[in-house]
């Protein structure tokens, strides 16, 4: 049986491990403020990390599906019609080099030089307009990455800066006045970095993602060019 006066003792020690929770209730209203940001920033970043990789992995996967199919149909207009095909980049851009290869045939003598130089602009134009809406959502990420750890800091310092209004008011500088306010101090800190450290690392791969989707894109517009230009050759 503990005697009374380890109890009060242990008591007096205070906790052997920190609470977030307490911490944040025992804050500094700014400093609160601070942490909501930041943990509201924080979740938010996850859903995009989580909703750009899924949304990766399917476009990915429906290109891939509908690249195969496009060059193993000889009726290449009816793999255009479909009404699922308006949800695959690699569709939207071989509809945008067809629809501009129409144009050029339809009005009698055909310039074969203007119109590839028309037919590449399309689908370029489209190739980068698929990359941009892919990462669209990135700059969130960059954003949280870069002023995430910055607003912590903000946090920190104002809570440091209560810390030595207590020590004004209470007339003390022992730990007991200075240590709970440095202690929420630094908790903000420590949530601007939760924050900045995966947005950052997930900028960075997504970012290299979307260069990389966007090359395969162009490379399929190159092959589309291709095809129709040497449709051009034999109007």
């Amino acid at each position: 049986m503990p005697t009374p006066l380890l109890a009060a003792a242990a008591a007096a020690a205070g906790p052997t491990r920190l609470d977030p929770l307490e911490l944040f209730l025992a804050a500094d209203i700014v400093v609160q403020a601070v942490m909501i940001g930041l943990i509201l920033a924080s979740i938010w970043t996850w859903t995009i990390i989580v909703s750009f990789s899924l949304r990766t992995g399917r476009l990915e996967s429906r290109s891939r599906d509908y690249e195969a199919e496009f060059w193993e149909t000889r009726d290449r207009e009816a793999t255009l019609t479909k009404q699922q095909r308006r949800e695959i980049p690699s569709a939207r851009i071989a509809a945008a080099g067809l629809e501009e290869w129409r144009k050029s045939v339809s009005g009698g003598k055909i310039d074969a030089d203007a119109a590839r130089q028309r037919i590449a602009a399309a689908m370029e134009s489209q190739v980068a307009f698929e990359a941009d809406e892919l990462a669209g959502r990135l700059g969130f990420l960059a954003s949280t990455g870069s002023v995430a750890p910055f607003v912590g800091l903000f946090g920190t310092v104002w809570g440091i800066m209560n810390s030595f209004f207590q020590i004004g008011a209470q007339q003390s500088a022992s730990l007991a006045v200075v240590a709970p306010g440095i202690a929420e101090a630094l908790f903000a800190t420590a949530i601007g970095l939760f924050a900045a450290i995966p947005a950052v690392i997930a900028y960075n791969r997504f970012s290299n993602k979307v260069n990389q989707y966007e090359a395969r894109l162009q490379r399929f517009a190159d092959r589309v060019h291709a095809g129709l230009s040497r449709e051009l050759d034999k109007a």
